[in-house]
């Protein structure tokens, strides 16, 4: 009770929220549709849509749900064949599932997508710094190949100025000073190239270190992808075992209703039989009532017109008339309790104008 007491304060919260937002009687119904299947979990139904939002008539949150279905099943179609689930029950669980897979697919598929470009990036930045490095060298390579030229072109003429070497001490030295030079040269570009593989062997090493390690993170990415998608498949079986089990408990209730109802059925033909019975023997008992009055208006008359005479040699005769003793008249019925109280008396009013 705790947990379901905060889920119907926030739903109650929330329609508050939407009949302020929706003045359109059918735009809330359906934004209510959307809110109890989509955020609560709850399938909507039109008694339910109707309590909740009480505004117009008790047909429009009926066509509102059927709009809301048909939107849903043309958005998802998936199917769920059981020889024992219901078709309305089936293709609503199948569109509760075919919801879930969808949003689980495509955010691993937007996480998996921005990862890759991630990657690629990373791949494209590597792959220049590749270029320019191979560039920086073929430019090296170039300088060191005009150095090369250079420093052959220099020994050819050193060659020259040895044969020629009768010509002169002085142009001998002069020639030997440019020679050490053109070589101290040779040596500080062979050196400064040397430094240059060094850093582009060290910066090469470090762009495929760098490539192999995001190549182990997108490894482990598809592996985190794929676990996501396990763990959303297992959720669905889960989801398709309490569709089993709400549709047996389904089942189980309305076998227990239609026996109740089947129940009263026979207590309600049983109560129809003893009030046709009842209203037999009341009838009767009208009729006897009927009966019993006129008896009785009879009879008074009669006892009238009886004590007249008597009364009347009374009058005239001296002595007095010994007392007339009657039998008592026999018991009568009281009337029934339904009958008008001046029936009788309107039947001996009836009898003495005759």
């Amino acid at each position: 009770m705790n947990d379901v007491l905060p889920d119907d304060t926030r739903l109650a919260a929330e329609i508050d929220r939407l009949k302020a937002e929706f003045p359109n009687t059918r735009a809330l119904y359906r934004e209510v549709c959307a809110l109890l299947f989509f955020r609560f979990g709850q399938a909507p139904t039109a008694n339910r849509l109707y309590q909740l939002v009480k505004r117009g008539s008790m047909g429009t949150p009926a066509a509102v749900l059927g709009e809301f279905w048909a939107e849903l099943r043309e958005k998802s179609r998936v199917r769920i064949e059981h020889p024992d689930l219901p078709a309305d029950l089936g293709a609503a669980a199948g569109e509760l599932v075919a919801t879930l897979w969808t949003r689980a697919t495509a955010s691993a598929q937007a996480e998996l997508d921005a990862l890759r470009a991630e990657v690629e990036a990373r791949r494209t930045e590597s792959d220049q710094r590749v270029t320019a490095a191979r560039a920086e060298l073929e430019r090296t390579e170039t300088a060191l190949e005009q150095r090369t030229a250079a420093l052959l072109a220099a020994q050819v003429e050193v060659r020259e100025l040895e044969k020629a070497q009768a010509e002169g001490h002085a142009a001998r030295q002069a020639l030997d000073g440019e020679i050490s030079r053109l070589r101290a040269e040779a040596a500080a570009r062979d050196r400064e190239l040397e430094k240059v593989r060094e850093g582009f062997s060290r910066n090469l090493e470090k762009l495929r270190e760098t490539a192999e390690r995001a190549e182990e993170r997108l490894r482990a990415t598809e592996k985190r992808a794929l676990l996501e998608v396990d763990r959303e498949r297992g959720a669905a079986a889960k989801l398709q075992k309490e569709v089993d089990e709400a549709t047996k408990r389904a089942d189980r209730r309305e076998s227990e209703l239609r026996r109740a109802a089947e129940a009263l059925q026979e207590q309600l033909g049983d109560a129809r039989h003893r009030a046709g019975m009842l209203e037999g023997r009341l009838e009767a008992a009208e009729a006897t009532n009927a009966t019993l009055q006129q008896q009785l208006a009879a009879r008074h008359e009669a006892d009238t017109r009886e004590v007249r005479p008597v009364r009347a040699e009374s009058s005239t005769a001296r002595p007095p008339s010994p007392r007339v003793i009657r039998k008592p008249a026999p018991s009568r019925k009281v009337a029934y309790a339904g009958a008008p109280p001046s029936t009788s008396a309107a039947q001996r009013k009836k009898r003495r104008q005759t």
